[in-house]
């Protein structure tokens, strides 16, 4: 996020907060950042702070955006949000009675990788949506992560699955009518492995799944009633392409490298200056809490649940 803001046009880092001083100057040296908190609540006091961007353990995430918003400041907050709706409505019932910008930061949706996939979808190019599938895993080192924390919401879901659920949303249009969900899980309570079906309206299904013991991999694949569409890294956007099959057609659609973060943050710059309401507002983390809340419930019942 820190080399985003470098690029990006309208946002500058020039503070940054740490549970103590030290922790706090280092990064700063390190990232060249002007001024260093020693709490979180220094941070939020700085008066020359106008937006405050949480990359905190997902379990604090609500907490300190609620405290942000509390002291003035507008809110970029690193996905997932929470994994229930309720804290999400909480935090944005707040951000609307302050005036304030509140969005959830999946970077990718910031791509123009995610912006043409969207205009080849609405332009027919493979016909109607019919199946969508979406995965994201990495092989997680040691046994000493954040992730690995349920106290802190740690597991694979939370951490990499929330990029396939919002794949499949994306693409499906809206939220899922109903999920079915089971998981792995590993030593320390968390899911480790997460492989589910959605349900959308008008008979699309999604199919995800997401490890934290897996190889890397992720892709996102859409099957139409014509053809499919590939993208094979629509989460980092490192190269960014999509693969377009019609029957016996290949085509490859080449995207411009661009920095996600920037895009980010320019976007939120925008809402900020209040040209426009931010690429993810309410809706799109409210259906992302939704969906993560009926995946964990259906993983737990062992059946198929309603979402919402």
């Amino acid at each position: 996020m820190v080399e985003g803001a470098r690029a990006a046009g309208d946002a500058e880092v020039v503070a940054v907060g740490s549970r103590n001083a030290q922790t706090a100057q280092a990064f700063a040296d390190t990232h060249g950042i002007p001024r260093a908190h020693g709490s979180y609540e220094a941070l939020l006091a700085d008066p020359d702070v106008e937006a405050i961007y949480i990359p905190l353990p997902n379990s604090l995430h609500v907490e300190w955006t609620l405290r942000a918003l509390e002291a003035g400041k507008h809110v970029l907050c690193e996905k997932p949000m929470d994994r229930q709706p309720e804290p999400v409505a909480r935090a944005f019932d707040l951000a609307q009675a302050r005036g304030l910008v509140l969005s959830e930061a999946f970077m990718w949706r910031h791509h123009p990788q995610t912006a043409r996939l969207r205009s080849l979808l609405d332009d027919g190019a493979i016909g109607e949506v019919r199946l969508v599938r979406a995965c994201f895993s990495f092989l997680l080192a040691g046994d000493v992560d954040v992730r690995l924390d349920p106290a802190l919401d740690g597991g694979a879901l939370m951490d990499v699955g929330c990029y396939a659920v919002s794949g499949v949303r994306l693409v499906a249009g809206g939220e899922p009518l109903s999920v079915a969900a089971e998981v792995v899980t590993g030593p320390s309570g968390v899911d480790m492995r997460l492989a589910a079906l959605l349900r959308f309206d008008g008979d699309v299904l999604g199919i995800i799944d997401c490890g934290l013991d897996l190889p890397s991999r992720g892709e996102l694949e859409i099957a139409g009633s014509e053809g499919r569409i590939v993208l094979t890294d629509p989460w980092h956007c490192i190269d960014p392409k999509i693969v377009v099959e019609r029957g016996f057609e290949r085509e490859i659609v080449q995207i411009a490298p661009a920095d996600s973060y920037a895009l980010e943050l320019d976007d939120i710059a925008a809402a900020i200056r209040g040209e426009r309401a931010p690429r993810l507002g309410r809706a799109d983390a409210l259906g992302q809490a939704r969906a993560i809340d009926a995946l964990y419930r259906a993983a737990a019942a062992g059946h198929a649940v309603a979402v919402g």
